[in-house]
């Protein structure tokens, strides 16, 4: 199977990258604007199954079929509502919202696999598409927490976090002046909510912020520590199978 990523986070393409892997599917290709795109489209034959991100650096992935034709089998991967997907999910193979689960991936392929849809039936209305979708497509990320302390709300701007942590079932974040305020939010939710520019999630308990991080050192069993100016209620480990991961967002 010839398949290729269209992704403009080189560290979330990588990782979709090395899930596939495990999944037997080899995806050499890797492309990262539209530009890109339709270069390598207009010079080389066209793969089997496309795994497209929505929005690109440099444009929306829909203007790449508008200069070249592709009847390429296409599963989306997108951070955007699975409420607006549905309207043209039977469009496509299937989508995947970020970040990528890896049983959501195998089925998804399965679903590839077992169907196998001739490219006759794959054509995609992606003018109706990006109608759906609002202009510009830009993704939106959190920008405060209204927090509730007693019987008052108070503001608190996500430029202000050192990290989120997790702690007792619950979901704190970490000011860089030294306080710890409880979220109604999940590190899991938190992760569709925040730039992925700016934060990543180290471990099951942290989610760092990449302007405080002070120092990072090398830990045992081939991990990572990161070291925050005021957070130190717990060790702040970038687990073994994220390092690789982690190297790669903090270089781009």
């Amino acid at each position: 199977m010839n398949v290729i990523i269209i992704e403009d986070e080189k560290p979330a393409a990588r990782l979709l990258q090395r899930k596939l892997l495990k999944l037997g599917i080899n995806a050499e290709t890797m492309l990262h604007s539209v530009e890109e795109a339709i270069n390598w489209f207009s010079g080389n034959a066209h793969p089997d199954l496309i795994f497209l991100d929505i929005q690109l650096s440099d444009g929306l992935s829909f203007e790449i079929f508008e200069t070249v034709t592709i009847n390429s089998a296409i599963i989306f991967t997108t951070a955007y509502d699975e409420y607006a997907l549905r309207a043209f999910k039977l469009n496509s193979i299937d989508y995947l919202l970020k970040p990528i689960d890896e049983d959501d991936l195998e089925t998804a392929v399965n679903k590839y696999r077992e169907y196998r849809p001739q490219p006759q039936n794959l054509s995609l209305d992606f003018e109706q598409i990006k109608k759906m979708l609002v202009n510009p497509l830009e993704k939106s990320y959190k920008k405060r927490f209204a927090i509730k302390i007693g019987q008052h709300l108070k503001m608190v701007n996500v430029d202000d976090a050192e990290c989120f942590f997790s702690e007792n079932k619950g979901t704190y974040i970490h000011t860089r002046d030294n306080k710890d305020y409880l979220l109604e939010s999940t590190l899991e939710q938190l992760e569709n909510e925040l730039d992925p520019a700016k934060f990543y999630r180290v471990s099951r308990k942290h989610i760092v912020c990449i302007n405080t991080i002070k120092d990072i050192v090398v830990y045992t069993n081939s991990r990572l520590k990161v070291i925050l100016p005021t957070y130190n209620a717990d060790e702040v480990i970038v687990s073994r199978e994220r390092v690789n991961d982690f190297r790669d967002w903090l270089g781009s």
